[in-house]
C-alpha cells in the first residue's frame, strides 16, 4: 500500500485516484464478470481509501465506493429492486483479525449471551429468489446490493432451485418472500466445461466462480442449463416476518421449504469453537466437491443482529474469514519476456504445470526485472506458487535450500524479442520499452484497443477475429480496418474445424454486421479515436481535454510540446509522450490513411454551426443535481461553448454546486471562485447566456 498522504491536498488527490480505480475494478468484477486484479489487490485499494476518508472525513463523497456495495447492474438484463439491501461482508484476512472481530461483538453486547453460526463461504455468485404464495416469480443477481439483474429464465434451469416451495410445519405460503444464497459450479462440472471449451478452441474459465457468474448471465437459458449449476441458500430478506428468531432457524426453514442448504454448518458457543470450525474447514477444503474461499461467521440471534446493526456497506454481526492462498511447489523452467500494447517488456515465469485453487497453472507474470531481483529467482529453481485472491497466478519465491548449482540468472534483453528494436528506459521508471509502434508484438493489442467500446467501438470485432486478421496479414495497423471487404471477412478461417473436418469461417452474415460497425466507427467522437490510438499516458479523460482544447487530432498533431504542457490536466510528461507519438513518421502515415478512408479525426467547428455564448468559460460541477445527471449538464454546457473540468483551480470561472457538495465546493470558496446553484444552471441553459448577463 502506498504511503499515506500527509497533507489534505495530497489526500484529496489520492482519494480521487482511488475512487476512480476502485469503481473501474468493481465494474469489471460485479457487472462484467471479468476481473483484472486479484481480490487481495482490490481489498488493498479499498482499505487505503477507507483510511484516507477516516483521516479526512470531509473528503467522503456520496459516490465513493466506500459508501456503496458492488457495482451498477448491467443493461443486458432488466433491473430488479431487492426486498432489502444485500450487503457485502467485511473480511478477516487471518485469525488475529477474526479474534478482534469476535471481541468487538462480545464487547458490544455484554448484556447478552452471544452464540455464533459458522457456514462455509461458497465461491460462487450471489442470488436472490422471490416467491409469491410459494411459487418462484423472480430471480435476480446481487448487482449493487439494492438493484440486481433479472435472471429468472436462467435460474429456472438450475435443477435444485424449487419452482414451488414445500409447506413448512404444515403451513401454506402466503404473500412474498425473498431468499438469498449462492449459485456455484461444482468442480467436476468446471473441469468438464473447460475440457470441452479447450477441445473446441474456445476460451477456458479461470476458476469456477467466474464460470458460475458467466453461466448465470447467459442470454440463452439453454446455455445456462448445460452448465450444471447448483445452489446453497442461507438467508431470508425478512426472517422476522416468518416468525424466526435465529440464523439457525433460518437455515432450518430453508431446508424444510425445499432449498439446498450446505450441511457443513455449526453452532458455536464461544470463540474457541469458531476458530476450530475455521481450521477444520481449511483442512477439508480440497476434498469438497465445490470451491470455498473461507468461512462466514454470524451472530445467531436475529435480535442481536438488529442491535449490532450495519456499517454503510456491511453488517456488524457477520464477517468472512478468508483462507490464506493455497500454495504449491513446482520447478521454474524459464523466464520469458512479453511485449505489451504500449511496448512495455514484461518478464513472466514458465513452470511445470501445477494444480492450484481449482485449476492448472503454468505461467505467472513477474512484472519487471526489479521484481525478479527482489524475489531472488533463478531459472531452474524450485519455486512456491499460488493464486493471489484465488484468481491470479503468482510466484511467491524460490526454495533456496533445494538449489543444486545448476540454476542460472535471468537478464532482461537489450533488444525487443519481437522486432529486435533496441529497448529504452524512461527516466524514473523501472519498465523497459520497445519504441517501435509497428512492432508485431504490440500490433494485436493496439488493434484490439482501437476496436474496444471506449474507443472506435467496432461491435463484433473481438480479439479472436482480430488475431486471425493479423495471422493472415489482412490487418497490420488500425487504418487497415477500413480497407476490409465482405469477402475478406466472410471467408476468414477461424482456425477451427467442424465435426465433418471442414474449416470454420466467419460467414457473410457476421461479416456484413461487422463491416456496418466499422463504417459507423468512422464518425466516432475524435476524443475516443485519440484514446484509441494508444498514445502512452493519454487515457479517455486526457483525450477529452486535448480535443476540447485543439478541436481535433489533425491540429493536435502539429502542436508543440510547450503548448501541450500548458493545457489543464496535461503537463510535461503527457505532452512529451504526445509529441513523440506524432513525430514518428509511421504514426503520421496511419493518420493520413485513416483520413483518406473517411475517418473523421476532427470535431466540426461548432462556432460555425451554432452560437457559443459560454466560450472561454470553465465550469466545475459538484454535488447531486435534482433535474439533471452530471453527464447531461456537462453536455448542455459544452454545447454552449463552455469547458467543463473535473477539478477546481484558479482558472475555473464558476462552480455549480448541487446537494451534498463536498471538497470541490470548499476548494472554490478557498480560491474565491464564484459559486452558482442549480437554479442558476437552469437559467444559463434556458437563456443561453453567461451568468449575470442581462
Amino acid at each position: 500500500m502506498p504511503e499515506s498522504p500527509v497533507t489534505r491536498a495530497e489526500a484529496e488527490l489520492r482519494a480521487a485516484e482511488l475512487r476512480k480505480e476502485i469503481s473501474y475494478h468493481a465494474q469489471r468484477y460485479y457487472a462484467l464478470d471479468a476481473p483484472v486484479i486479484s481480490d487481495a489487490a482490490y481489498d488493498s485499494l479499498v482499505r487505503e481509501l477507507e483510511a484516507i476518508e477516516a483521516a479526512f472525513p470531509d473528503l467522503v463523497t456520496p459516490d465513493s465506493p466506500t459508501q456503496r456495495v458492488g457495482a451498477p447492474p448491467s443493461e443486458l438484463f432488466a433491473p430488479v429492486t431487492h426486498a432489502g439491501r444485500m450487503y457485502s461482508l467485511d473480511n478477516a484476512m487471518d485469525m488475529d483479525e477474526l479474534d478482534a472481530w469476535l471481541v468487538r461483538v462480545r464487547d458490544a453486547v455484554p448484556h447478552e449471551r452471544c452464540t455464533f453460526v459458522c457456514e462455509l463461504k461458497i465461491d460462487g455468485s450471489s442470488i436472490a429468489l422471490t416467491y409469491e404464495d410459494g411459487v418462484l416469480v423472480r430471480a435476480a443477481t446481487r448487482g449493487d446490493g439494492r438493484v440486481g439483474e433479472d435472471v429468472t429464465a436462467n435460474v429456472r434451469t438450475i435443477r435444485d432451485v424449487p419452482l414451488r416451495l414445500n409447506e413448512v410445519d404444515g403451513r401454506p405460503h402466503r404473500g412474498l418472500v425473498e431468499v438469498r444464497g449462492e449459485v456455484y459450479l461444482p468442480k467436476a462440472s468446471f473441469e468438464r466445461i473447460n475440457a470441452e471449451n479447450d477441445e473446441a478452441g474456445l476460451p477456458t474459465f479461470a476458476n469456477p466462480r467466474n464460470a458460475a457468474a458467466g453461466s448465470l448471465r447467459q442470454k440463452d437459458p439453454r446455455v445456462t442449463a448445460s452448465r450444471e449449476l447448483a445452489t446453497f441458500l442461507y438467508a431470508i430478506a425478512d426472517p422476522v416476518a416468518l416468525g424466526l428468531a435465529t440464523q439457525s432457524e433460518v437455515l432450518d426453514w430453508l431446508r424444510k421449504a425445499g432449498f439446498r442448504v450446505n450441511p457443513d454448518v455449526a453452532s458455536c458457543a464461544d470463540s474457541d469453537a469458531v476458530r476450530a470450525f475455521c481450521e477444520e474447514a481449511l483442512r477439508r477444503r480440497d476434498s469438497l466437491p465445490y470451491e470455498i474461499d473461507g468461512v462466514v461467521v454470524k451472530v445467531d440471534s436475529l435480535a442481536l443482529q438488529e442491535e449490532l446493526g450495519y456499517t454503510s456497506k456491511a453488517p456488524r454481526w457477520a464477517i468472512a474469514y478468508k483462507f490464506p492462498p493455497e500454495e504449491k511447489t513446482t520447478r521454474l523452467l524459464d523466464i520469458q519476456v512479453s511485449v505489451g500494447r504500449t511496448g512495455v517488456l514484461t518478464p513472466f515465469a514458465v513452470f511445470e504445470p501445477v494444480f492450484v485453487s481449482g485449476s492448472t497453472i503454468q505461467k505467472a507474470t513477474l512484472h519487471n526485472a526489479e521484481e525478479v531481483r527482489r524475489k531472488g529467482l533463478l531459472i531452474g529453481d524450485t519455486i512456491i506458487v499460488r493464486k493471489a485472491g484465488d484468481v491470479i497466478p503468482e510466484v511467491v519465491g524460490p526454495v533456496v535450500g533445494l538449489r543444486d548449482g545448476s540454476e542460472r540468472e535471468f537478464t532482461m534483453p537489450k533488444v525487443c524479442p519481437s522486432c529486435s528494436s533496441r529497448v529504452w528506459q524512461e527516466e524514473g521508471e523501472v519498465a523497459l520499452r520497445c519504441p517501435n509502434v509497428a512492432c508485431p508484438a504490440q500490433r494485436l493489442e493496439r488493434l484490439i484497443h482501437w476496436a474496444s467500446r471506449g474507443a472506435a467501438d467496432i461491435e463484433g470485432m473481438g480479439a479472436e477475429i482480430i488475431a486471425r486478421l493479423v495471422d493472415v496479414d489482412l490487418v497490420r495497423d488500425v487504418a487497415d480496418f477500413y480497407t476490409l471487404s465482405v469477402d475478406d471477412l466472410a471467408g476468414l478461417d477461424m482456425g477451427r474445424t467442424k465435426q465433418d473436418g471442414s474449416a470454420v469461417v466467419l460467414g457473410e452474415t457476421v461479416a456484413s454486421k461487422i463491416l456496418a460497425s466499422v463504417d459507423a466507427s468512422r464518425t466516432r467522437p475524435p476524443a475516443r479515436l485519440l484514446f484509441g490510438l494508444g498514445i502512452r499516458h493519454v487515457g479517455a479523460i486526457v483525450a477529452e481535454a486535448l480535443i476540447d482544447e485543439f478541436g481535433g487530432i489533425s491540429e493536435l498533431a502539429s502542436v508543440d510540446e510547450e503548448r501541450l504542457a500548458a493545457v489543464n490536466g496535461v503537463g510535461p510528461r503527457i505532452a512529451a509522450s504526445v509529441t513523440a507519438f506524432f513525430a514518428e513518421p509511421r504514426n503520421r502515415d496511419v493518420l493520413d490513411r485513416l483520413a483518406a478512408a473517411g475517418v473523421v479525426l476532427d470535431a466540426p467547428r461548432t462556432d460555425e454551426l451554432r452560437p457559443r455564448p459560454l466560450a472561454g468559460l470553465t465550469f466545475v460541477l459538484t454535488g447531486a443535481l435534482r433535474d439533471h445527471t452530471r453527464e447531461e449538464a456537462t453536455v448542455a454546457l459544452k454545447e454552449l461553448g463552455a469547458k467543463v473540468s473535473g477539478s477546481v483551480s484558479s482558472k475555473t470561472s464558476f462552480v455549480i454546486a448541487g446537494e451534498s457538495a463536498g471538497s470541490k465546493l470548499a476548494r472554490a470558496e478557498q480560491l474565491g471562485v464564484p459559486i452558482l446553484g442549480e437554479a442558476d444552471l437552469e437559467e444559463i441553459l434556458a437563456s443561453g447566456r453567461p451568468p449575470g448577463t442581462p
